[in-house]
C-alpha cells in the first residue's frame, strides 16, 4: 500500500474518534503512532521480495514499532525545550493574574464611563474591555468566563435582554485569539516554523478591527431595538478621567510587549518571552499592592498551569501526528491538488475559511488548527507560489513570508468564529457554566448577529491585506 493512502485511512480514523468523543491530542497522538508504525511495517515489508513467514513477521513488525516508539517518544521533549513555547504559559499568567489584580473590573469602570452613552453602550463598554484584557492574557475562554461575572450583571441590572447580553460576552471574548498576546498565535508559528514577533504584530489591527465591528453591530441593533441596549448617561468628565489611572497597567503591559516585538525607534528591547515575563511581574506587583493573597495568588498559578498543560498535551499528539503526515507525504500530495485545480487561488482560499468554518462546528479551535495545518498551510503556499516566492511573482500579491502571516491571522479570525459557533462553541459554554439563569440555548441565540459581524471582517480582512500586514511589514 503507497503512503499516500496509509495517510488518508490514519487520518480519517483519527476524525472518526474525534467525532465519537475521544480528546483531539489522544486521537493526534494514537493515530500518529500508528501511522508511523504502519508506514516502516510496510516499507520493510516491501523491502523484500519473498513472502515473510511468521518469525519474519514478527520481527519486521518489532522493528516498525520500535522505530515509531523512538520518534513519539522524542518529540515532546524536543518541542517543550523550545524557547517559544514558553511564551503561551507566561501570557496564560498575565491573564490570571489581571484577574485576580481586579484591573479587569477597572478595565470595564473605565469604558464604561466613557463609552455607555452611546446606544447599546454597556455592551459596546464590554466588547472595548474584553479587548483590552485581550491585550493582557491570551485565553479566550479565561476572558469571557471573568466577563460573564463582571458585565451581564451589569447589563441585566439596567434592562438588557439576557441572550443579547451573553452573545456579547461570549464574542467578546474571542477577541482574546487575535490581539496578542495570543496563545493560539504562538501555537500556529510554531506549527508552520514563522516568526512569533511578526505574527503577534500582526495581530493587533485586525483585532482591534473585530472590536471595532462588534461595537459598530451593537449600536446598529440597539438603534433598531430600542428596548436592547438603553445608553446610560449621567458621567462626568472628571468621572471618566479618574477611571483611567487603576486601568494603567494593562496599557503598561500592552506598550512594553509592542516594544519587545516591533520597536518603531530602533532595535526591539529583547524577544517576546521577555517582554512577557516583565508583564507577567508588572501585574504580579499591581495584583499584590491590590491586595491579593496566597490564595488568590495559588488560584492564578494552578489555572494557569492547568491551561498549559492542555495546551502542551494537544501540542505533543498533533506533532506524533505531524511527524507522520511527512513519512506519509500526504501534506505535498494536497499541495498537489489544490494547485491543479482549475479555479482561482482566491475562490480556493475562500473554499479553504468555509470549511473551517463548517469543521469549527464539531471541534475546537487549537485542535482544528492542529490537525488541519499541516496538511493545508503548504497547500495555501504553493497557490501563493512557495515559501520563498516574491510579491511580484505571487498569487495574492505578497511574498511568502507575508502570505504565511496573512494566511495565519485569516486562520485565527476563523477559529474565533468557531469559538461561538454551535454546537461546540466553546465559550458559549463557559458563559453558560458561569451564569445559573443562562442556558447554552440562551447564549447561542445571542451570539447569532456576530456571525454577521465576523463575516464582515473575514471578508474585508481577505479583500485587504494590508489590514494585516502594515504592522509587521515595518518590522522588516
Amino acid at each position: 500500500m503507497d503512503t499516500i493512502t496509509i495517510g488518508l485511512w490514519v487520518t480519517a480514523g483519527m476524525l472518526v474518534v474525534v467525532l465519537l468523543g475521544m480528546r483531539v491530542a489522544f486521537a493526534a497522538g494514537l493515530a500518529g503512532f500508528v501511522g508511523i508504525t504502519w508506514v516502516f511495517w510496510d516499507r520493510a515489508k516491501y523491502a523484500t521480495d519473498k513472502f515473510l513467514y511468521w518469525n519474519e513477521r514478527r520481527e519486521v513488525w518489532d522493528g516498525a514499532l520500535g522505530k515509531a516508539m523512538q520518534i513519539a517518544g522524542s518529540i515532546p521533549q524536543s518541542k517543550v525545550s523550545s524557547n517559544v513555547l514558553s511564551l503561551i504559559p507566561v501570557f496564560i499568567l498575565i491573564g490570571y493574574l489581571a484577574y485576580h489584580a481586579k484591573l479587569t473590573s477597572a478595565l470595564f469602570e473605565a469604558c464604561k464611563r466613557w463609552f455607555a452613552w452611546v446606544p447599546g453602550g454597556l455592551a459596546v463598554s464590554t466588547v472595548f474591555a474584553t479587548a483590552g484584557f485581550a491585550a493582557v492574557s491570551g485565553a479566550s475562554v479565561a476572558t469571557a468566563a471573568v466577563f460573564a461575572r463582571i458585565a451581564i450583571p451589569e447589563m441585566l441590572k439596567i434592562g438588557y435582554n439576557k441572550q443579547f447580553a451573553a452573545g456579547v460576552v461570549a464574542a467578546g471574548g474571542t477577541l482574546a485569539s487575535l490581539i496578542p498576546p495570543s496563545a493560539i498565535l504562538v501555537i500556529y508559528a510554531i506549527i508552520v516554523e514563522q516568526d512569533v514577533g511578526k505574527l503577534l504584530l500582526a495581530g493587533f489591527i485586525p483585532g482591534a478591527f473585530s472590536a471595532v465591528v462588534y461595537a459598530a453591530i451593537i449600536i446598529g441593533i440597539a438603534l433598531v431595538f430600542k428596548n436592547v441596549g438603553p445608553p446610560v448617561r449621567g458621567y462626568t468628565w472628571s468621572q471618566r478621567f479618574a477611571a483611567l489611572p487603576p486601568a494603567l497597567p494593562i496599557v503598561a503591559v500592552v506598550i512594553i510587549i509592542i516594544f519587545f516585538v516591533y520597536n518603531p525607534f530602533g532595535d526591539a528591547w529583547g524577544t517576546p518571552t521577555e517582554g512577557g515575563a516583565i508583564g507577567a511581574f508588572i501585574i504580579f506587583c499591581m495584583a499584590m499592592l491590590r491586595g491579593m493573597r496566597w490564595p488568590e495568588l495559588k488560584a492564578a498559578l494552578l489555572e494557569t498551569a492547568k491551561l498549559t498543560v492542555m495546551i502542551f498535551t494537544i501540542i505533543w499528539g498533533v506533532l506524533i501526528y505531524v511527524r507522520f503526515l511527512g513519512f506519509a507525504k500526504l501534506p505535498d500530495a494536497f499541495a498537489d491538488w489544490i494547485t491543479s485545480l482549475e479555479m482561482s487561488p482566491m475562490l480556493i482560499l475562500v473554499c479553504i475559511l468555509l470549511a473551517y468554518a463548517v469543521l469549527g462546528m464539531f471541534m475546537d479551535a487549537i485542535g482544528m488548527l492542529l490537525l488541519t495545518l499541516p496538511v493545508v498551510y503548504p497547500a495555501v503556499m504553493a497557490l501563493n507560489g512557495g515559501e520563498t516566492v516574491a510579491a511580484a511573482d505571487s498569487a495574492f500579491g505578497m511574498s511568502g513570508p507575508m502570505c504565511a502571516i496573512w494566511f495565519g491571522i485569516l486562520v485565527v479570525k476563523m477559529a474565533e468564529f468557531c469559538l461561538i459557533t454551535p454546537p461546540i462553541g466553546l465559550n458559549c459554554f463557559v458563559v453558560a457554566g458561569v451564569r445559573e439563569d443562562l442556558s447554552v440555548q440562551d447564549v447561542f441565540k445571542g451570539v447569532t448577529p456576530f456571525f454577521i459581524a465576523d463575516a464582515v471582517t473575514i471578508a474585508l480582512l481577505v479583500a485587504f491585506p494590508s489590514i494585516v500586514l502594515w504592522l509587521p511589514s515595518l518590522a522588516g
